[in-house]
């Protein structure tokens, strides 16, 4: 009995909560501020296209130059001898399939291009300017000069492994 008493008591209020909320919906205004117009886009016509590319190998081949001038630059003897043949071709195309030892001094073979050469220590391959410094029964070491990310030139070892043919 005395849920029902508090029922018909809430269900009296309810008429006056819903006269109440619906004069707050009359007297409420809603405050939108108008959102600007968007600002006219102008395009900037591309006025460098007959400017030199910043990836063009003649831009990079002058930077190679300038650096090569530095007195004590790694590059710079580098840049002074003669080409050898091997360095025409990238290393990972080059194969150590073997090695040989005539007179006391120890070669490496390495096969490029289906193509067998004899490589003893200190000849170039790569073309990173790799200098061979040892030459093992199962490994050529080299070491490169290549440029770090700021852009200084060091010195960083590689090696070509002997690789066994599959029958």
């Amino acid at each position: 009995m005395l849920a029902l008493l508090l029922l018909a008591g809430c269900s009296a209020n309810q008429d006056e909560l819903r006269s109440w909320m619906d004069g707050q919906r009359r007297d409420v205004k809603p405050n939108v501020t108008a959102l600007a117009a968007p600002k006219k886009f102008d395009p900037e016509p591309y006025a460098s296209a007959q400017a030199v590319d910043p990836f063009s190998a003649q831009k990079l081949s002058v930077a190679i130059k300038q650096e090569a001038r530095q007195p004590n630059s790694l590059l710079a003897a580098e840049m002074n001898r003669r080409k050898e043949p091997l360095e025409a071709y990238p290393l990972d195309s080059m194969s150590m399939v073997g090695s040989v030892a005539r007179g006391g001094q120890p070669f490496a073979l390495l096969r490029v291009d289906s193509l067998l050469y004899q490589v003893k220590l200190g000849d170039y391959l790569g073309q990173n300017f790799g200098r061979v410094t040892r030459i093992g029964e199962t490994e050529v070491t080299l070491r490169e000069v290549v440029q770090d990310a700021a852009g200084e030139w060091i010195e960083r070892p590689a090696s070509l492994q002997l690789q066994e043919r599959a029958r």
